[in-house]
């Protein structure tokens, strides 16, 4: 059997923090986490430099929960960073128990439990196989994780964004709420800020499409899904 050729040599990969809940209304779903490990297994084993930024909405949600407690946005902001920290740790315990050797890096200092982000140790860990998850998001409150991956994408000179999702791409409308919404296979960065379609945030965006770094949006639920879009097949929607 040939051996398969991956399409991109460094990637990013975006996991949202709901995606880590599974079947539970909130938190961590162990077999869930573990079953995504399994997934990003298979491609590091392609020699595939890989590279995570999670999401902490199954934990806390800053921007939500400041308007629901009456918390101040920034303070809810540094909670929901937090909360990805504790993903992060999550996926880095799922990923060593299946020999994967990884490191946690924080934008916000926690010495006990990740190291610092520093953008050329995290290409040094990379180059040396190790899978980098990025947690803390920007290190700054009012930016999301989506803004986040772009970002450290643009950092690490990162070849895609995979952006992991509950649906298969994205479509003029939420096809959850609406049965006549339409999915796109291609997008422009601009058609994408133009038409309000909800693949990442503005900023995110803009950031991407100034660094010519495309994103490909794909359905995680789909076991085998991340090595497809680390081939190269046409899953999902690339937006370019």
């Amino acid at each position: 059997m040939p051996k398969e050729t991956p399409a991109y040599h460094r990637i990013l990969l975006k996991l949202s923090g709901e995606a880590l809940q599974g079947p539970r209304e909130h938190g961590i779903d162990a077999d869930t986490c573990m079953a995504y490990a399994m997934q990003i297994r298979e491609v590091w084993a392609m020699d595939v430099q890989i590279a995570l930024v999670v999401g902490g909405g199954n934990i806390f949600r800053g921007g939500t929960e400041s308007k629901k407690f009456g918390l101040d946005r920034s303070v809810a902001d540094y909670m929901g960073m937090l909360a990805t920290v504790l993903n992060g740790l999550a996926l880095q315990n799922a990923l060593e128990q299946l020999g994967v050797p990884t490191r946690v890096m924080t934008a916000i200092e926690i010495k006990q439990v990740s190291e610092p982000y520093i953008v050329r140790r995290a290409m040094r860990h990379l180059e040396k196989g190790r899978v980098v998850i990025f947690v803390g998001g920007t290190g700054n409150p009012f930016f999301t994780t989506d803004t986040a991956a772009a970002l450290r994408a643009s950092e690490i000179k990162a070849e895609i964004i995979l952006k992991a999702t509950k649906v298969d791409g994205v479509y003029t409308a939420d096809p959850m709420k609406d049965p006549t919404a339409k999915k796109f296979a291609k997008l422009k960065f601009i058609d994408v800020l133009n038409k309000d379609l909800k693949v990442m945030d503005a900023t995110a965006i803009s950031m991407c499409m100034d660094n010519s770094l495309p994103i490909r949006v794909f359905d995680l639920t789909r076991k085998g899904n991340i090595k497809k879009a680390v081939l190269g097949e046409n899953i999902g929607t690339i937006v370019s």
